[in-house]
């Protein structure tokens, strides 16, 4: 094995520090010498760095970090090192599977999609098009999603369509478009090497996106480094560096914010030309935070107020603020708002469009941004507006479609709403395609008997037998990185390139052949009897998607496949004004609020009630950013006597999503081989609990058994890694999310992981008090009987 270094031991690798341009540094990991290199980027995290895939006879032999790539500039972090040995693994599908005599058996392509479209067309016949769901993933190319979009909206004319991003990002589109109105970040990567000061909020950036993390420890041990905020209950790689760490409670982001915006406003620290030229809300906003004093944070929070002052001084007086959001905001109550106050602070400071200055609503998955540019999820293709006639007509000329086929009488069914329409009926059939409900949904215990009712038809679309195919009726071997080109967009709006390298391995196919198979054989079908979709290629699929984009915040008319396979990726928009793409968006601080632009009208933050379009019209704000405010709401579930202490879910460095490809690198595996239950020191004292100590944690839906990781946690507060199923250990219930609460967003309808009211035990104690409840079961059955 040739490698630039172990990234297993050093995850990040030796230090380049930053001075005046990030210098480069090739990683590798080859097991041979490849006899040639083909481009591409690596598809295991929302980082999104270019890389060249080693290959040798026809076999994926390594993978070495693009130099001269704008997003890691060489650099790879472990996940990316290793996990494409998953190509090789002996288990992979290569056949279709049909369910036979209640066993899953192979089968012939034919017969897998005969199927499938004679079941499509026995539902539509019968309960419409609303009897048919899609559930697809966030690692999939924008040519699948696109195809899937138009095959779906078009071809069937169904609005149960969403993903696994659902999960992870739908609070990231959801804040951008409320505070700027339409998604899109609006700054780069590239201001992390200018910036003087870093906010990374509910975000352990060191574990989650490793080679970003490079990036700021190289402008850490550069000259003039920023100072770093860091808010997370847990003492995390990226808590290490901070320079003011903020503690909190779960379901409190909201007030830790309110109380830092309060803190800005009143000492001064804001823009106020900037304020009145090109926001609207101010007033409304400062009298909500101005209640917020950080005595009262301190009191609700658990955040001292000696603190809250040293991290409102920074972010306050620093010339230049990048700030970073994720899942401990996305997944946590009031997801929507938290994000929103955020983008609040960039606002009233004018920290936004320039260098040094940008706000990162991060992914957690590699191609989620594309789930929602191209419509396979719960939006209009190009940032369009469901509640805009005009955006869904430009669509029907598009695809030449009768704009009523096109569904837009009501909100889009999101994620959580799709299983439960299967759950109740209404959906009879559900696509899953490049994702592992049956692992990563909330209260696993309702997803897997959703799965099993016997009136809902289940297609699985995956390259491995995982815990959700074992519920299907049809499954479908895909193709998957490495063994199809398409492109894909990262958090800083960079588009990359995957060349196909190898084959896919028997009778795989790419998604989208997969799609495009299916649309044939449902013979969709444009107002001239032409077929809807009319690509067959990647690349005729990517020009389509073009068109499609013309005009539209997400620009993409200017790239090419061939002006994509130069070297690096280039950042949307991409046309004729930015032939090379742009580093920020609302550089003239005019924003895409104006209504016939905006991705959507808009929605109350604490109740999720949409705003209509008459609404919109009376304050349109005519290219303004909204500045929106919202007041404490308590969690819905809470600790008591029963369930004392909070759970709280995310990643670990080493895995990505349910470790159906890093479970399958013995590196990785072995590093990380199984899940933990992290206590504090206090409480593993109360509890009487040792490091290793196998310990079961109990919520009102469910119960997990793992061994003690101690410390580095907040009291009171259990954290459970959720990468963790069955498929390679089934002698124990250890899936994470068997604890999780079947509860969301109001807005952006993202799932609530990172709260849930829970009990622990040791595994002995847990056995005694099964003993000491069998016996009195069994006490009062003799009484029973006496009388």
């Amino acid at each position: 094995m040739n490698e630039s270094r172990d990234s297993i031991k050093d995850i990040w690798g030796e230090r380049t520090p930053y001075r005046e341009e990030w210098p480069v540094r090739q990683d590798q990991r080859t097991g041979e010498e490849p006899d040639k290199w083909v481009q591409s980027a690596c598809v295991l995290c929302s980082n999104g760095c270019g890389m060249d895939i080693g290959v040798k006879n026809g076999r994926i032999v390594g993978v070495r970090g693009r130099e001269g790539d704008r997003v890691n500039h060489g650099r790879l972090g472990p996940k990316g090192l290793h996990a494409w040995v998953a190509n090789n693994s002996t288990d992979r599908l290569t056949k279709p599977l049909i369910r036979r005599n209640g066993k899953l058996r192979e089968a012939t392509w034919d017969e897998a999609m005969d199927l499938i479209v004679q079941k499509s067309k026995d539902i539509i016949e019968q309960d419409t098009s609303l009897g048919l769901g899609f559930y697809t993933s966030g690692q999939l190319f924008l040519e699948e999603y696109y195809t899937l979009g138009v095959l779906g909206k078009a071809g069937l004319g169904t609005p149960h369509m969403d993903g696994n991003t659902r999960l992870c990002t739908a609070t990231s589109a959801a804040a951008l478009k409320v505070s700027f109105g339409s998604d899109g970040q609006p700054g780069s990567y590239t201001d992390l090497d200018t910036t003087d000061a870093i906010l990374h909020f509910g975000h352990n950036i060191a574990s989650q996106q490793t080679v970003l993390w490079m990036r700021i420890l190289d402008r850490l041990a550069g000259p003039n480094p920023p100072k770093i905020v860091v808010i997370d209950p847990r003492e995390t790689y990226t808590a290490e560096k901070a320079t003011v760490h903020l503690a909190l409670k779960p379901g409190t982001n909201v007030p830790v914010m309110n109380g830092i915006l309060n803190l800005i406003i009143q000492s001064g620290n804001i823009d106020k030309g900037y304020i009145e030229a090109h926001t609207t809300g101010f007033e409304e906003l400062k009298k909500i935070v101005s209640a917020w004093p950080p005595e009262r944070v301190e009191e609700v929070s658990g955040v001292p107020a000696l603190k809250l002052r040293e991290a409102a001084e920074i972010l306050g007086t620093a010339k230049s603020v990048v700030s970073t959001v994720l899942q401990g905001v996305y997944q946590s109550m009031q997801g929507t708002a938290a994000a929103v106050q955020v983008n609040n602070l960039h606002l009233i400071r004018g920290l936004i469009g320039r260098d040094g200055c940008a706000i990162y609503q991060m992914n957690g998955q590699p191609t989620a941004q594309n789930t929602r540019e191209c419509g396979a999820d719960g939006d209009l293709p190009g940032f369009r507006n469901w509640g805009n006639k005009e955006h869904v007509q430009q669509l029907a000329t598009l695809w030449n479609v009768p704009l009523d086929k096109i569904p837009h009488w009501s909100p889009p069914t999101h994620a959580m709403q799709i299983w439960r329409f299967a759950e109740s009926g209404t959906i009879k059939m559900l696509w899953i395609s490049g994702t592992n409900p049956a692992v990563s949904m909330p209260e696993l215990s309702r997803i897997r008997k959703i799965l099993k009712k016997r009136k809902l038809f289940v297609v699985v679309q995956d390259a491995f037998n995982t815990e959700t195919t074992k519920y299907a009726d049809v499954v479908l071997p895909a193709a998957i990185w490495g063994e199809k080109t398409g492109c894909f967009t990262n958090v800083d709006r960079t588009v990359h390139i995957s060349h196909k390298a190898v084959e896919p391995p028997g009778e795989a196919r790419s998604d989208l052949d997969i799609f495009l198979d299916y649309s044939r054989r449902m013979d969709f079908r444009d107002k001239d009897g032409n077929p809807l979709i009319q690509w067959t290629t990647p690349e005729e699929a990517f020009e389509a998607w073009k068109k499609c984009t013309r005009g539209r915040p997400c620009d993409y008319t200017g790239m090419s496949y061939a002006k994509l396979s130069e070297g690096s990726g280039i950042q949307w928009p991409c046309n004729e004004k930015y032939p090379y793409g742009a580093r920020h968006l609302y550089t003239d601080g005019v924003f895409n609020t104006d209504i016939n632009q905006c991705e959507t009208y808009g929605h109350d933050l604490d109740t999720g009630a949409a705003v209509t379009e008459q609404e919109y019209k009376v304050k349109n704000p005519a290219g303004k950013a909204f500045l929106k405010g919202s007041d404490y709401l308590p969690p819905h579930e809470v600790p008591d006597e029963d369930y004392p202490l909070w759970l709280t879910t995310g990643r670990i460095v080493y895995h990505f999503h349910t470790r159906t490809k890093t479970g399958r690198s013995q590196q990785l595996h072995d590093a990380a081989p199984d899940g933990y239950v992290q206590i504090s020191d206090e409480d593993a004292a109360k509890y009487g609990i040792r490091e290793g100590d196998m310990i079961t944690v109990t919520s009102r839906r469910g119960k997990v058994t793992e061994p003690a990781k101690i410390g580095g946690i907040e009291p009171g507060l259990v954290f459970i890694p959720f990468h963790y199923g069955y498929w390679d250990n089934d002698k124990r219930s250890r899936a994470a999310n068997e604890l999780t609460l079947t509860e969301w967003d109001p807005v952006s309808k993202q799932p609530y992981f990172k709260y849930a009211a829970v009990s622990i035990s040791k595994e002995e104690d847990g056995m005694l008090k099964k003993i000491g409840k069998s016996i009195e079961t069994l006490t009062e059955k003799l009484k029973l009987q006496e009388v």
